[in-house]
Formats: C-alpha cells, structure tokens, sequence
C-alpha cells in the first residue's frame, strides 16, 4: 500500500504519522536512514529532513543517520544495509530520499511500506534501503534529471522536509509515549 500527501495539505504531517503507524508495528522504536547529498538542492531532501529530525528528538535515543553535516550519499548507502542490520538488527528501518515524477506529482510526498532505491531517478544502481520509504517528488522526470534536480526550488524541499520530519517525530514520539501499550497491541495482534 502506498500513500501520499501534498506538501500545501496542512494534514500532511499527521497523514505521514498515521502512514508510518500502518506500516511500521509498534514496539522497537525505527531507525531513520535519510539518503541525499548537500551539493545539490533537488537531491538535498534527506540530509536537510535528517537534520530537522536531529533537532526535533535531539533528547531521545533515536538514531538519525544522513543530516547536512554528515550527509548518506551514493557512495555511502553501498554499506549502509549490513551496517544498519549489524548496529539495529531489531529495529525497522525508515528511509527518506528526494524523487523525480511526473510534472503533476512535484510537491507530493509518498509513503510506501517496502525500501526504496536511492539514486534510481538519476540512473544509478544502487541496492533497496529501508522497510519503509518516504519519498518527496521534487522534479520532473525526464532525460536532463540532474539538470532538473539542480534547478529545483529550496522552498520546495525545505517545506517538504519540515512536513516529513514533523510526521516522523510524531510517530516515533507517540511509540515512546505509551511503549506498554504497543507491546501489548503486537501481541494481541
């Protein structure tokens, strides 16, 4: 199942949390992996998302991997699945990139209960990361993608990446609020 949300829907965040509630089950708090590079405003959704993330759960032990500062590029996210099966065997794996779409699909942002492919929009072949993939549709799919993704808006990219950093803090804050409960819920389930 997969869902979306347009970055102007001001129940976007709460949309995101409940997404995430359906495709993640509750207990083990997830792991975030937010997969782009600072280089380039198209490609830069995950490590400024990553880096709002940081901030908003800055005094919980939540691990956030890919920020501004220390972004998971292409080159990185080869080793990314054995580190993360190796550091959070446990642990659901939420990840965040920018994607390309058609020219109607620029400003939403999609949730899907299966990893995504970073780099996929601009041809590279890279391995499937995370359980569950947050895409934010910046650009315009066509031959010229990295023309394009250079040619994308910050506001764009910045309002999406407080959209998707609000909902992710809300699901995760929410499964610390009441982590009896969620046991519970997985075990009756």
């Amino acid at each position: 199942m997969e869902y979306s949300f347009n970055l102007y829907n001001a129940l976007a965040p709460g949309g995101i949390c409940i997404a995430l509630k359906r495709c993640i089950a509750a207990g083990t708090p997830p792991v975030i992996l937010c997969v782009g590079s600072d280089l380039s405003v198209g490609d830069s959704l995950g490590p400024v998302t990553g880096t709002k993330l940081k901030e908003k759960l800055k005094n919980l032990n939540c691990y956030v991997y890919g920020t501004l500062s220390k972004p998971i590029t292409a080159h990185e996210v080869k080793y990314m699945n054995e580190f993360l099966k190796q550091t959070h065997p446990e642990s659901p794996v939420i990840a965040v990139d920018a994607a390309v779409g058609t020219a109607g699909d620029i400003g939403l942002i999609r949730i899907a209960k299966r990893g995504l492919k970073p780099g996929s929009g601009a041809n590279k072949k890279l391995s499937r990361v995370g359980d569950v993939s947050v895409m934010g549709i910046v650009a315009e799919k066509s031959v010229f993608n990295y023309s394009l993704f250079a040619a994308t808006r910050l506001n764009v990219v910045y309002k999406m990446a407080e959209i998707i950093s609000e909902g992710v803090a809300d699901f995760i804050l929410e499964g610390l609020k009441n982590p009896v409960a969620a046991v519970q819920k997985n075990l009756t389930a």
